[in-house]
C-alpha cells in the first residue's frame, strides 16, 4: 500500500511571530536605524577566543521601512559566512529576511525536491535562524571598540 505524504502548509502565524521577534531584537541592537544610516559591529567571543563579528548595516532608510545587511565578519576559515538582507517594517513591527547568501526573493513555499535544494519552508527557517542569531548576539555580544 502506497503511503501518501501530507502536503506541506505554510505556518503563517509562526512566520509572523518570528518576524515580530526579529523586529524586537533589531530595535534593541540598532535603535537609531530609522534616523540615520549606520553600521554597528558586535563582537562575539568565548573567553579569549574571538568567534567573529556581527555587522548590522543600514542600506536604505525610508519612512516606513529600513533595509539592513546582516553579516558575520572575521569568522573561522572553515565556517561558511552568513550574509542576509533584512527588510524592517516599522509600521507592522516586523522584520523579515528578503535575501540570504545569493538567494533573492524568497518564496513562502518551495516544491521539494528543487534545483536549489531549498527546504519547503526555507523562508521560515531563515527567519528563525536570524532570530536565534540576533538573540545570541544580545546575550553574548559586546561592543567591538570602546565607546568614547
Amino acid at each position: 500500500m502506497k503511503q501518501v505524504r501530507e502536503r506541506y502548509r505554510v505556518d503563517l502565524l509562526g512566520l509572523q511571530c518570528a518576524c515580530e521577534a526579529n523586529y524586537m531584537h533589531l530595535m534593541r541592537l540598532l535603535p537609531g536605524m530609522r534616523n540615520k544610516p549606520e553600521l554597528r559591529r558586535i563582537a562575539l567571543s568565548q573567553g579569549d577566543l574571538q568567534l567573529g563579528v556581527l555587522a548590522l548595516e543600514v542600506l536604505e532608510a525610508c519612512p516606513y521601512t529600513t533595509t539592513l545587511q546582516v553579516r558575520h565578519e572575521h569568522c573561522m576559515s572553515w565556517l561558511p559566512v552568513p550574509k542576509m538582507e533584512v527588510r524592517v517594517y516599522h509600521d507592522a513591527h516586523m522584520a523579515e529576511v528578503i535575501s540570504a547568501q545569493n538567494a533573492r526573493r524568497l518564496q513562502g513555499l518551495y516544491r521539494y525536491p528543487n534545483v536549489q535544494m531549498y527546504q519547503p519552508d526555507e523562508k521560515t527557517q531563515l527567519n528563525l535562524f536570524l532570530g536565534e542569531w540576533l538573540s545570541h548576539c544580545l546575550v553574548f555580544g559586546h561592543e567591538l571598540e570602546p565607546v568614547i
